[in-house]
C-alpha cells in the first residue's frame, strides 16, 4: 500500500479527533505517532520534547523502538541528528543516516537496522519545543512530500503541547480565592459606552469577570438554592466534555482559518487530574457536587488570573466557562443552556480567541468592561456578527446573573431591566434592519452614480466566514483581506501550508473576482501572545506591520510563498501595510521575487507576476507618493490609520476620541494629493477603512477621483444606495470647495456633518 500522508496528516480535523479521545498528553502523542507512522508507512515514529529544567530533548513517545527508551533517551540540543534539527531550526532528511557525521548511535534500543531518517523541529513561533522523527529500514525512503507532511503535523502539535505546558506551570502555583465588587445604584436604567460592533441584542446577563472579592458566579439558580443535582458528577463531566468536543467540530467546519484546536485548553483543563480530580476528592469527602465545582473553579480562576505567566492569565475565562458548564450539566440543563444562547455576556480582559469561543457558543451580544476594546477585537466581532460595546463602569461586573439586558451596540448603550416600550421599539428596529439587508441582496451588483459613472465596491474580509456575506451582498471583489487574524487568534505562527489553504480557499470562493491580500499587520493594538516583543512606550510607532515582516523574514517568507501559490488559482494582488519609505517597498518586493523564484525552482505553481501595492497610512508615504507610484502596481489608502497618524490621535483612546476627525482639512488635502499622484502615474487607487463606508464622506472621495471603495460587506447596500444619488460633476465641485476650506466647522457644514458625526 502506498503512502497517503499529505492529505490525511495535514488534516487539523484528524488531529482534533485524536485529541478529543485522549486522557493525557502522553496518550495523545502516542496515538499521533501511530497515525503518522501508518500514513507514512514508516517503521519508526518518535516525538522528542524539551525538558525546560535541563534544556535536554527527551524521547516522550515512540513506536518501533524499545518501549523502555521512552523517558530514558536524552539529547542535548545540537547533539545527534535530532538535536541538530532542533538547534538549527530545520528539517534533516537522510537516505542513510549513519553516513551523516552528526549521527549518534544509541545502543540497545533496536535502532541499528533503520537507514532512512527524517526529523523536523516542533516550533511555537521561534521557540523550540521538540522534534518529530520517522525512520525506516529502506534507504532513501522519505521524500519532499514526507517532509512537507511532517512539518504540517509538527505545526499542529505545537499548540497542544503549549497548553499542556501551561497546565504544568499551573500546578506549581498557589494562592487564595478572590471576593466582590461594589454594586450599581438601584434602578439605573442604562449605561452608556462605545460601540465596537453594530447590532441589537437582547438577553439575560452572564457575568464572566474576575473582579476583587468576586468568586466564581454560579450559573445555575438551582445550585445556588441548594437543590440536589439531577445527575452524578461523572455524568455531568462526560456531558461537558462531549459538548466542548462538538463545539470544536462546529468551529472547524465554520471557521477553518482561525479555529484550529481553539477549545484545546478547555479539554486539557477538563482532563487534568488537579482540576476534575480535586472535585472528585471533595465530593468523596462529603461536599455537595456544586460546592466542589465552585471551590475548585474559584481556586483555579485565582491561580490563572494572578499568574506571572501572561499566556496562563489568558486562560481565566476558559476555566470560568468550564465551571458554568459543569454546573449546568449537574442540574440537568439542556445543551442550549450550556451554551450562551439567549444571553449577553459581560466580561473583561478578552482576547480574540475568547470572542471566537463566545460566538461559537451562540452568545447574543457582548459587553466588555473597562478600557477601550482594541481595534482587532472590534473587527473580529463585526465579522462574526456579534454586537459588542465597551463600558467604563466596572460595577457592571456586579450585576446578578440573569439580569435582563438590551444591548444597542450601534449606540454603545446597555439597557438594564429594559421596559416593554424599549423592547418593542428595538424589536421593530431589528426587523426593519433585517428587511433592508434582504432587499439589498436582491439589487444589481453594479454601483453607478446618478450620471452613470461606475464605482467599484469591494469587501473587507477578516475571516473565511465573511466571504459568503460579501458574495450575497454583491461585492465586486475583496479590496482588503486582513491576513493577521489567523495569526492573532492562534497559539503559534500558522505554517505556509496552513496559510496556503486559507488564501487559496478565499480565491476559489470569490469565483474569479479580484482578491487583494494585505501582508501581516501586527503591532500597535494587535499583539501575538506567543511572540512577545520588547515592551514599547508607543507601540503604534514601533515594530509593526511591514517593519515586523522585514525584521523577521523567517515569518514573512512563508506568508509570501503561500500568497504566491494561492495566486496561481485566481486574480490576486499583494499589498504591504505601513510603508514609510521607497526602501520599504523595494525591499519587500525583492523578498517577493526571491520567494517566487524559489517556488518555480521547486516546481510549485505560483503567480508569475503578482501585482504589488502599498497602503498609504503614514504622512511620510503621502509626502513621497509621486516616487512610490512610479514603482508600485496599485495604491490603497488606509483611512483609519492615515487619520490617526496625520492628526496624532490614538483612535483607541476614549479620552481623545472626539479629536479623531476624518474630515479635518489636513486629512482632506492628503487624500487629494495621493489621488492626484495615482492619476498622474496611471495606478489603480482605492480607499478602505471607516471613511469608505460613511455616506457623507463619499461625495468628497468620488470628487477627488477615488472610484474604488473597500468596506465591511454589510455596509455595501447602504453605500451603493448613496452612490446612486450622487452626480459626479457635483461631487467634483464639492471636493474642490472642501480642499480650500481652512476650518473644521466649515468642512462640517459643507459635507453635512453634525459636529463630530464624521468621526
Amino acid at each position: 500500500m502506498g503512502k497517503n500522508n499529505v492529505d490525511l496528516i495535514c488534516s487539523a480535523g484528524e488531529l482534533t479527533g485524536i485529541f478529543e479521545k485522549s486522557h493525557s498528553l502522553g496518550q495523545f502523542l502516542q496515538q499521533v505517532i501511530s497515525v503518522v507512522a501508518w500514513h507514512m508507512r514508516a517503521a519508526v515514529c518518535s516525538v522528542y520534547l524539551i525538558d525546560r529544567r535541563t534544556d535536554e530533548l527527551v524521547l516522550t513517545a515512540n513506536q518501533g523502538l524499545d518501549p523502555g527508551a521512552i523517558g530514558r533517551i536524552r539529547l542535548k540540543q545540537g547533539e545527534g541528528l535530532v538535536g541538530t534539527a532542533v538547534w538549527e531550526l530545520r528539517a534533516i532528511r537522510e537516505g542513510r543516516a549513519r553516513q551523516n557525521p552528526n549521527f549518534k548511535p544509541v545502543p540497545n534500543i533496536g535502532e541499528e537496522r533503520y537507514e532512512a531518517f527524517l526529523a523536523v523541529p516542533i516550533l511555537r513561533g521561534s521557540q523550540r519545543i521538540g522534534a518529530l522523527v520517522v525512520q525506516d529500514p529502506q534507504p532513501d525512503y522519505f521524500d519532499e512530500n514526507d517532509e512537507k507532511a511532517l512539518r504540517a503535523i509538527a505545526a499542529q502539535l505545537a499548540s497542544t503541547i503549549e497548553n499542556a505546558d501551561l497546565l504544568l506551570s499551573l500546578h506549581e502555583l498557589s494562592g487564595n480565592a478572590p471576593g466582590a465588587p461594589g454594586l450599581l445604584p438601584a434602578g439605573q436604567p442604562f449605561i452608556r459606552g462605545i460601540s465596537c460592533s453594530s447590532g441589537v441584542a437582547q438577553g439575560a446577563a452572564v457575568i464572566l469577570t474576575v473582579a476583587p472579592d468576586d468568586g466564581f458566579r454560579q450559573a445555575s439558580a438551582a445550585s445556588a438554592a441548594g437543590e440536589p443535582p439531577a445527575v452524578d458528577f461523572q455524568t455531568a463531566l462526560t456531558r461537558t466534555e462531549a459538548q466542548i468536543e462538538q463545539l470544536q467540530i462546529e468551529m472547524e467546519a465554520k471557521l477553518a482559518d482561525v479555529a484550529a484546536l481553539i477549545f484545546g485548553s478547555h479539554l486539557l483543563v477538563l482532563k487534568d487530574e488537579q482540576f476534575t480530580g480535586a472535585m472528585r476528592a471533595s465530593i468523596a469527602r462529603g461536599a455537595a457536587p456544586a460546592a466542589a465545582v465552585k471551590e475548585v473553579v474559584d481556586r483555579f480562576v485565582h491561580l490563572f488570573s494572578t499568574s506571572v505567566n501572561p499566556v496562563l492569565r489568558q486562560k481565566t475565562l476558559d476555566v470560568m466557562d468550564l465551571g458554568r458548564r459543569l454546573l449546568r450539566n449537574l442540574y440537568g440543563g439542556s445543551d442550549e443552556e450550556a451554551n450562551y444562547r439567549g444571553t449577553i455576556v459581560v466580561a473583561s480582559g478578552l482576547l480574540p480567541s475568547d470572542i471566537l469561543k463566545l460566538s461559537a457558543q451562540q452568545a447574543e451580544g457582548l459587553v466588555v468592561i473597562g478600557g477601550g476594546a482594541t481595534s482587532h477585537l472590534s473587527v473580529l466581532a463585526r465579522s462574526l456578527g456579534l454586537p459588542m460595546a465597551v463600558v467604563g463602569d466596572e460595577r457592571m461586573a456586579a450585576l446578578p446573573d440573569k439580569t435582563p439586558l438590551l444591548l444597542d451596540a450601534d449606540q454603545g448603550t446597555v439597557f438594564i431591566n429594559p421596559t416593554e416600550d424599549i423592547l418593542v421599539r428595538y424589536r421593530d428596529l431589528k426587523s426593519a434592519m433585517t428587511q433592508a439587508e434582504q432587499a439589498a441582496a436582491d439589487t444589481k451588483a453594479e454601483s453607478l452614480t446618478q450620471d452613470g459613472v461606475r464605482i467599484r465596491l469591494m469587501a473587507n474580509i477578516n475571516l473565511l466566514s465573511d466571504v459568503p456575506v460579501a458574495l450575497r451582498l454583491k461585492a465586486e471583489g475583496v479590496g482588503l483581506y486582513r491576513s493577521e487574524f489567523p495569526f492573532i487568534v492562534r497559539n503559534d505562527f500558522p505554517s505556509e501550508e496552513e496559510q496556503y489553504r486559507i488564501y487559496s480557499r478565499i480565491v476559489r470562493e470569490m469565483e474569479g473576482r479580484e482578491v487583494t491580500f494585505r501582508t501581516l499587520d501586527i503591532g500597535g493594538d494587535k499583539a501575538l501572545s506567543y511572540f512577545p516583543l520588547v515592551s514599547e512606550a508607543n507601540p503604534f510607532l514601533g515594530l509593526r506591520a511591514i517593519r515586523f515582516s522585514l525584521r523577521y523574514r523567517q515569518f514573512f517568507a512563508p506568508q509570501l510563498r503561500a500568497l504566491l501559490r494561492a495566486g496561481a488559482e485566481g486574480p490576486t494582488r499583494i499589498m504591504f501595510p505601513m510603508i514609510s519609505s521607497l526602501e520599504d517597498f523595494l525591499t519587500a518586493r525583492d523578498v517577493v521575487h526571491d520567494c517566487a523564484a524559489a517556488l518555480r525552482q521547486e516546481g510549485l505553481p505560483c503567480a508569475e507576476k503578482p501585482a504589488l501595492g502599498i497602503m498609504v497610512e503614514l504622512p511620510s508615504a503621502a509626502e513621497i507618493i509621486d516616487d512610490l507610484t512610479q514603482e508600485v502596481d496599485f495604491v490603497s489608502i488606509g483611512s483609519n490609520d492615515l487619520v490617526q497618524y496625520v492628526l496624532a490621535v490614538d483612535r483607541t483612546n476614549e479620552r481623545v476620541a472626539d479629536l479623531y476627525q476624518p474630515h479635518h482639512p489636513a486629512v482632506l488635502r492628503v487624500l487629494h494629493r495621493v489621488a492626484q499622484a495615482a492619476r498622474r502615474a496611471g495606478r489603480p487607487l482605492s480607499i478602505c477603512g471607516d471613511m469608505a463606508a460613511n455616506p457623507k464622506m463619499i461625495p468628497f472621495l468620488l470628487g477627488i477621483g477615488i472610484h474604488t471603495l473597500s468596506l465591511d460587506p454589510r455596509h455595501i447596500p447602504g453605500v451603493r444606495l448613496a452612490i446612486g444619488g450622487i452626480r459626479l460633476a457635483d461631487a467634483e465641485a464639492l471636493a474642490a470647495q472642501a480642499i480650500g476650506l481652512r476650518r473644521l466647522r466649515d468642512v462640517e457644514e459643507l459635507l453635512g456633518l453634525g459636529g463630530n458625526e464624521g468621526a
